[in-house]
């Protein structure tokens, strides 16, 4: 079963990459407060951070023994 923070990682590290390449081909910055804030530059990599995160709690996820359910032993039950 594919785990739902490896398409979302996915998803936000190609978006970083677009807008990464965006903010640094075309600088188009907005006054915000007083400063020039290039938006795309700084969402590229706030995208890009939380992307890395979901697929790093994937990679932790999976070094991790998982728990399955075994199936009760029914010579076991039928003997009491």
């Amino acid at each position: 079963m594919l785990d739902l923070r490896t398409p979302i990682g996915v998803y936000f590290l190609l978006n970083c990459v677009i807008l990464v390449i965006v903010g640094i081909k075309e600088p188009t910055e907005s006054n915000i407060g007083g400063y020039m804030i290039n938006l795309n530059l700084l969402w590229g990599i706030v995208m890009g951070v939380f992307g890395a995160f979901m697929l790093s709690l994937v990679m932790m996820d999976k070094n991790k023994p998982h728990i399955t359910a075994t199936k009760p032993d029914t010579e076991a039950s039928t003997n009491e």
